[in-house]
């Protein structure tokens, strides 16, 4: 099945389910007035503000808690987190024309909801205002964050602009790529950008607000929308913020048409109600040995013991097996097949094979004494501690199988739970033998997987925690991966994705585990076109999904 889980049920069951629901569905709920032909009415989901700003406005998405992030202000491009393409946007493309030169070419046609146009100098207002309003620069473009800081902004003619970099800023790409995008004739005028607050938004998006009482906010479809030909939805109603059970409920009595919670498994606990859902895999979550101690730094010790960890049991205990077992390529499979280096296809997943592990074990002289437990090759005792972090019951679950499966071939370890934070100064300080991580699966892939192998990523026991939680140490691989992020020609990634992934497969600096998901949990009642398994796209990204939903029975799903 891969990474990829959907409930399938019985049609007889979905028809009966619907028509029970289509009565209590509008129990309780407001109605929206009619949509025009082939329009979803509605489409009703959590609110995006926080608890404690509901009953303000603010639809300034550079205030801390904005009454909405996503619909109004759009970003450049989209990033497809399967096929790590950039899907253009308000930007139709990019290009480092050199590692510190970085032009965008912007749409045309596009209006803001005054009616002024969308123009390169809305684009570099975004750059220049964060430069001067330092707080506004979540991106980092004026930092060292993941590159080298910004020091012009050039607007080349009406839909080109270019920014200039001190030295190499391509791991910066996505950051920039993501920054929503304010109108310059109206932004201009308010000062700190992070203080103005924003009643009368003007915008590009799909949606502009229709009414906010304090505790539900409906948007209404934007006449003028440039992708209005692809926003088949009306309304969209944002209300209430509900834990796992609360959503769950809204969900089965049909006052939620979509759910990004974590409802851990929600085949027992919504699928039974016609609702559906799409847990793709957004991440792997590994194991991470600390390189700097001698056992634990040990390959033929690292290599040996991945084959001692049952991960399909410890998906069960985890996810109630929704998500699948991570690859050791650090790539999300299936749905990544396609970009698994050759010398690693069929060779993705780590066999759980007890026998084996205590062979190379053997080879690698941990030595297993009568009473059963095993020795270092210097005779030393193995005593190895799993640092968890207390109350996340997923983790704990997954910590116990891998716990089990070492002690099973005589290396001696135990779990310790312990306050979250303190993990966190575990990781910075390093004083730890075993703890859990996540690996993202974004396409900064220099970044995002390389990252975690270079030492200028280790962290020094300070206030920051950087992506090297391992510790691992190679300037073989320092070089490699500063190369790669000053790489500017997509058609090189290949090639160096594959030298990193060795990396993972064959020295297992962190070994993974199973995959995090990306969740969507959705009713088909009012629309169509929802991401899922048999209609494969990313949930991350909600603009994206609303404009792939149509009418049921009336459209056409991405």
């Amino acid at each position: 099945m891969g990474g990829l889980r959907r409930r399938t049920s019985a049609l007889a069951v979905v028809i009966t389910g619907t028509l029970a629901l289509s009565a209590c569905a509008t129990v309780g709920l407001a109605a929206v007035p009619p949509a025009p032909e082939g329009m979803i009415p509605v489409i009703r989901m959590p609110s995006e503000a926080s608890g404690s700003v509901q009953g303000l406005v603010n639809y300034n998405v550079l205030s801390t808690n904005p009454t909405v992030r996503t619909w109004l202000y759009e970003p450049l491009m989209i990033r497809d987190e399967f096929s790590c393409e950039a899907v253009p946007w308000l930007a139709t493309g990019y290009e480092w024309e050199t590692p510190s030169r970085m032009r965008l070419d912007l749409r045309e046609g596009v209006e803001w909801t005054d009616g002024e146009p969308f123009t390169a100098d809305d684009v570099a207002f975004a750059f220049t205002v964060a430069q001067e309003y330092p707080a506004a620069d979540r991106a980092g473009v004026w930092t060292d964050l993941f590159g080298a800081p910004a020091e012009s902004v050039e607007v080349v003619d009406e839909h080109t602009v270019a920014v200039n970099f001190t030295g190499n800023a391509v791991p910066k790409t996505d950051s920039i790529l993501s920054i929503q995008i304010v109108p310059e004739h109206v932004w201009s005028q308010v000062g700190d950008p992070t203080q103005y607050i924003d009643t009368e938004p003007v915008s590009t998006g799909p949606f502009v607000p229709e009414d906010y009482n304090g505790r539900q906010l409906t948007l209404q479809r934007n006449d003028t929308y440039w992708n209005a030909e692809n926003l088949k939805v009306e309304r969209v109603i944002l209300e209430g913020q509900y834990d796992a059970n609360s959503g769950a409920l809204k969900l089965r009595n049909g006052a939620l048409d979509l759910y990004l919670g974590d409802i851990p498994n929600p085949e027992r606990s919504v699928a039974r109600s016609g609702v559906e859902y799409y847990y793709p895999p957004g991440g792997t979550t590994v194991l991470a040995l600390n390189m700097e101690r001698p056992i634990t730094g040990d390959v033929g010790f690292r290599t040996a013991i991945a084959h001692a960890i049952d991960r399909e049991a410890l998906a069960l205990r985890a996810s109630f097996g929704i998500m699948d077992p991570g690859s050791q390529t650090m790539l999300k499979l299936p749905i990544q097949a396609d970009q698994v280096p050759e010398q690693w296809a069929g060779q993705e997943f780590t066999s759980f094979d007890p026998a084996l592990a205590e062979q190379m074990l053997d080879e690698a002289g941990y030595a297993k004494g009568e009473d059963g437990w095993r020795t270092a090759p210097d005779g030393s005792q193995l005593d190895l501690i799993f640092s968890v972090q207390a109350g996340w019951m997923d983790y704990i679950a997954m910590a116990d199988v891998v716990v089990r499966g070492l002690n099973d071939v005589g290396v001696r370890a135990k779990m310790v739970t312990t306050d979250p934070n303190a993990v966190d100064g575990m990781k910075k300080s390093g004083e730890f033998d075993m703890l859990m991580d996540s690996i993202g699966g974004g396409c900064q892939r220099a970044r995002d997987l390389g990252g975690r192998l270079t030492t200028s990523q280790i962290s020094d026991g300070g206030e920051t925690l950087l992506l090297n939680i391992a510790r691992y140490a190679n300037p073989q691989v320092d070089q490699l991966v500063d190369e790669w992020a000053a790489n500017t020609d997509p058609a090189q990634d290949p090639a160096y994705l594959s030298r990193i992934v060795d990396i993972y497969m064959q020295e297992m600096p962190y070994i993974a585990l199973q995959y995090s998901p990306a969740r969507l949990i959705y009713r088909e009642d009012n629309a169509v076109g929802w991401p899922s398994e048999d209609n494969p796209y990313p949930t991350n990204n909600l603009l994206r999904v609303v404009t792939s939903l149509s009418l049921p029975g009336g459209g056409e799903a991405e």
